[in-house]
């Protein structure tokens, strides 16, 4: 096989042998893929010249007949247009940036967000996106404080309807807690404290987020007391000392029926 330029060949452990295709701008080497044989290889090369030496393409012009994958289609027109390249399919906005899924699916965040997303590779699961950090998989929702129960549309909502905009003004956390939901009534707004057996259980009706957020983790305590065996997650405040959380523990007030809650009233239920 003559020389295809931007192409090299290399070998699998089994002895097939595969091409990869790369390309060197401004003395930055950029990886465009392996492929199974080396006309798709060169074509991969031709394409990533076109977008950087010659600057023909935007994102609207790829389609499926591109040797290139999507993804280095998006990072070889962003490192064009601006300079910078990014190992994941980060396209660049004035003030904040997309994150490509696919041609017609991206996620957007704010600016401040580059570093991070462009070190990190955004994952799906269950309609969710992870991001894997050292060795774990983290929901990209535990970015602005909302944990993995929490339910859209009733503990956290997206602003402007969106739900792929994760710009940090378009996230708007309503229950911070487990357990926790603020109710408005007569112009007030209390917070409202139950937990889940067989049914939902009132522990009580708090002045604020953080006293009903104990009152959850004592309901915990006292039915595992009781001999309810339940992986309830407790609430994390980090806003009080151990001595202040522990005094508000001691004196806040919780259902007698929580309290008196037992194995033989779960087992009536």
């Amino acid at each position: 096989m003559s020389h295809i330029p931007g192409v090299t060949i290399a070998k699998k452990k089994n002895g097939t042998l595969y091409y990869r295709s790369s390309i060197t701008i401004q003395s930055k080497h950029v990886s465009l893929g392996s492929f199974s044989n080396p006309e798709d290889a060169g074509k991969a090369y031709q394409e990533a010249c076109a977008i950087l030496r010659e600057r023909k393409y935007q994102l609207a012009d790829y389609t499926e007949e591109f040797a290139l994958d999507f993804s280095k289609f998006v990072i070889l027109l962003n490192y064009r247009n601006t300079g910078i390249y990014f190992k994941n399919p980060i396209y660049m906005q004035t003030g904040f940036f997309y994150y490509y899924l696919a041609p017609d699916s991206y996620l957007i965040f704010d600016r401040e967000d580059l570093f991070f997303y462009g070190n990190h590779k955004i994952q799906i699961r269950g309609g969710y996106f992870f991001i894997c950090d050292y060795g774990s998989q983290y929901n990209i929702l535990s970015r602005y404080g909302i944990k993995n129960y929490a339910r859209k549309g009733i503990d956290y909502i997206f602003v402007n309807q969106n739900e792929y905009d994760f710009r940090y003004e378009n996230i708007k956390v309503i229950n911070e807690y487990n357990g926790v939901h603020a109710i408005e009534q007569n112009g007030h707004t209390f917070y409202e404290c139950v937990i889940h057996v067989r049914g939902n259980l009132l522990v009580g009706r708090y002045p604020d987020s953080k006293t009903a957020a104990v009152a959850y983790n004592k309901a915990v305590d006292t039915l595992s007391a009781n001999g309810i065996r339940r992986k309830y997650i407790k609430n994390y405040l980090t806003d009080y000392s151990s001595e202040a959380y522990h005094e508000l523990y001691r004196h806040i007030q919780i259902s007698d029926r929580v309290i008196h809650y037992a194995i033989e009233e779960e087992r009536r239920l």
